[in-house]
């Protein structure tokens, strides 16, 4: 006969109590590893998202909504010629720019691949009268954001199809508020808060093909600077802040969600490897 061993320990078989996720470090440590320049940036972008609900036609607004788009872009504009060089990164905007005006005007006058939309008049000029002049300076950094936060697997098929999810993401907060805002229309409207679910289908399909191009076009190898998710974060910030002081809880919660994860993906750009 075997002679089992006596088990002495009474706990051997207990599981060990895992610590609790506590939120509020999270968010202090967040704090400590965020620039205070971005900080700022945010801070601010909140009162514009106030003035921009409560007082869309003060006088100077049309300006100001040029001002904010340009100063929103600007950090991941520099981040992104720092980090590729001048002609890649010249390269990459331009291709951009060129797939933007080219896929909203087809989605204007085809209703393909978001379905039937148009742009008001909120947004200023319009190239022939479809596509509003300051496309490019909102929709690039969004891509260069997305692209640098999915940063990370070595296949590329899924840094593009991660960076993809995340447009998504920045959309499903983005849209709601620009509605909203009368920056672009739904006529039949839609079932998230008047945005039709072939909006999302359709940033799936543009979206893919964006971050594709941008790869492509520059050739990224290194790392990300944290700097270029700077822009896709100010803005999740003004659009968040659109959706709270419009009474949108579903954009509202994505947005912060997406905001705290934009700044966690930043700090881990920082942290020694």
């Amino acid at each position: 006969m075997w002679n089992r061993r006596r088990i002495t320990d009474p706990n051997i078989y207990q599981r060990h109590p895992h610590r609790p996720y506590n939120i509020t470090l999270v968010l202090t440590q967040l704090r400590r590893t965020t620039p205070r320049p971005l900080i700022l940036a945010c801070a601010l972008s909140l009162v514009a998202a106030y003035f921009a609900v409560r007082y869309p036609d003060v006088k100077g607004a049309s300006v100001g909504s040029y001002v904010s788009t340009f100063l929103i872009a600007l950090p991941s504009v520099v981040a992104l010629f720092r980090y590729l060089g001048s002609r890649r990164a010249l390269l990459s905007l331009l291709a951009l720019s060129i797939f933007g005006y080219s896929i909203e005007a087809l989605g204007v006058t085809t209703g393909f691949p978001y379905g039937t939309f148009y742009y008001g008049d909120a947004l200023g000029p319009r190239v022939a009268g479809t596509v509003p002049y300051l496309l490019p300076l909102s929709y690039a950094p969004l891509v260069v954001g997305a692209v640098a936060a999915a940063w990370g697997t070595r296949l590329r098929l899924l840094h593009v199809l991660y960076a993809t999810l995340l447009l998504v993401w920045m959309d499903a907060v983005i849209d709601p508020g620009a509605v909203s805002l009368g920056f672009w229309v739904w006529p039949e409207g839609g079932v998230y808060n008047g945005v039709p679910l072939s909006n999302y289908a359709g940033w799936l399909l543009s979206g893919a093909l964006a971050t594709a191009l941008l790869l492509a076009t520059g050739r990224w190898s290194e790392t990300p600077r944290p700097a270029l998710t700077d822009s896709a974060t100010i803005a999740t910030s003004f659009w968040t802040g659109v959706a709270i002081l419009s009474g949108m809880v579903a954009p509202a919660l994505l947005g912060a969600l997406l905001f705290v994860y934009l700044l966690g993906r930043r700090s881990h750009r920082r942290a020694p490897k």
